[in-house]
């Protein structure tokens, strides 16, 4: 008799969450180019690579969007008031991710 297991981390990590978690690490890393391309001079004591620290925090808050996008996606397809919802919830943490996000990039920098 043979078995069938499914593993649930398997199901889990599907191509349409990585794909949605590169779409919000996208967003997120073109908004914080956008920003960080703004400052005129940079003081010395940040260091030579100091934007490297928001670019890699911001890409993986908008991924963590991004994952909670993929989550709440079986409540978009439920009804109509749900749908609306959803996608603001979904629009709300994406937004809080990309704000924690850049905060946390910059601290110390741009937001001493």
């Amino acid at each position: 008799m043979t078995s069938n297991h499914r593993s649930t981390i398997s199901s889990f990590f599907t191509v349409a969450l990585l794909k949605r978690m590169l779409v919000g690490a996208a967003i997120g890393l073109t908004l914080m180019i956008i920003f960080l391309s703004g400052v005129p001079d940079p003081e010395p004591e940040w260091g030579r690579y100091w934007t490297v620290r928001p670019l890699i925090v911001i890409a993986f808050a908008g991924a963590a969007g991004g994952a909670f996008f993929h989550l709440v996606d079986p409540l978009r397809f439920s009804g109509t008031w749900k749908k609306i919802a959803a996608f603001l919830l979904c629009l709300l943490v994406f937004v809080f991710c990309l704000w924690i996000g850049s905060v946390l990039g910059l601290d110390g920098t741009l937001w001493d």
